[in-house]
């Protein structure tokens, strides 16, 4: 998944990149073998994501024709958002410092990386590859509210280098934009880049009693913890995406990392007399000790 990458901050770019950290996609490199590959996992995860998926992620891959031609070139993706929400895609070799990942989300570029997994790694990759960060992520910057929020995130981010709380930012990050879950009239459903990219866990976060299911609340959300490595213990539902963007728009963060001072007091199992709870899990699925995720 692409999370804050809580690399040292202001890393000078590599050799074959530009200063901001961006590179050529280099599509006319792809074999058909890689095509495949993003075929087969888009087979996959559209087995299970019609009725789980949000409406405006599914919204997002009809607008933008994200379907199972192969990988799609980062130029007409970027095209056709600009013209949407004045988004675009950028190729980075990676993960990114976070300073550069903030800059490029602040300036409405979301950076994606433009290798594919091996088809030996098709149930679980640790570094985000094009698949997730595209086909994960790029289809909800169709939806203006959650296009308004990406940004102020990434501006926020800008903001918090001065403070010392870039984990509880990046819990921001993670449990909202890579594993969120949003209440819709149809029922709970998906939007975070880190399920929809992932066939076993878009079945998990909303039909496993494991998991908790809980409301979103900025503050408590920003002290729990994280898996990084396999499903997750608690999932934040929102009731609209407006709750992201005020969220960070309404809000001075500053007094909100002095009070928390970086501490993560809760653990991702957590569930506390104040919170909305709409379901509380049985975590038999850590408790057995997981095993690694899509």
């Amino acid at each position: 998944m692409r999370y804050i990458s809580c690399m040292s901050n202001y890393s000078p770019a590599p050799q074959n990149a530009r200063a901001d950290w961006t590179i050529d996609q280099g599509w006319a490199d792809y074999t058909p073998q890689h095509h495949d590959i993003w075929n087969t996992l888009y087979d996959h995860v559209m087995e299970v994501l019609p009725g789980r998926a949000a409406p405006e992620f599914l919204n997002g891959l009809e607008k933008l024709d994200l379907h199972r031609g192969g990988i799609p070139d980062f130029k007409t993706i970027s095209e056709e958002l600009l013209a949407l929400t004045g988004w675009q895609v950028v190729a980075v070799p990676g993960l990114v410092p976070d300073d550069v990942f903030f800059d490029h989300l602040a300036n409405r570029r979301f950076p994606a990386g433009n290798f594919i997994r091996t088809a030996q790694q098709l149930d679980y990759i640790q570094e985000p590859d094009v698949f997730h960060d595209v086909f994960g992520h790029v289809p909800m910057l169709t939806d203006p509210v959650f296009a308004d929020y990406m940004q102020a995130y990434g501006e926020g981010g800008l903001r918090s280098l001065r403070h010392a709380s870039l984990k509880n930012l990046a819990a921001l990050y993670w449990y909202t934009v890579e594993f969120g879950l949003i209440n819709t009239p149809e029922g709970m459903r998906i939007y975070g880049a880190g399920i929809v990219s992932s066939a076993a866990e878009s079945v998990f976060s909303l039909e496993a009693p494991s998991p908790n299911r809980i409301g979103f609340e900025l503050e408590r959300l920003m002290q729990t913890d994280y898996r990084i490595d396999d499903f997750q213990q608690s999932y934040f539902v929102i009731d609209g995406y407006e709750d992201l963007f005020h969220a960070t728009v309404d809000r001075d963060f500053a007094p909100l990392y002095a009070k928390m001072n970086g501490k993560f007091d809760l653990k991702p199992e957590d569930v506390l007399a104040t919170d909305r709870v709409f379901h509380k899990g049985t975590q038999a699925y850590a408790d057995k000790g997981g095993r690694h995720a899509n």
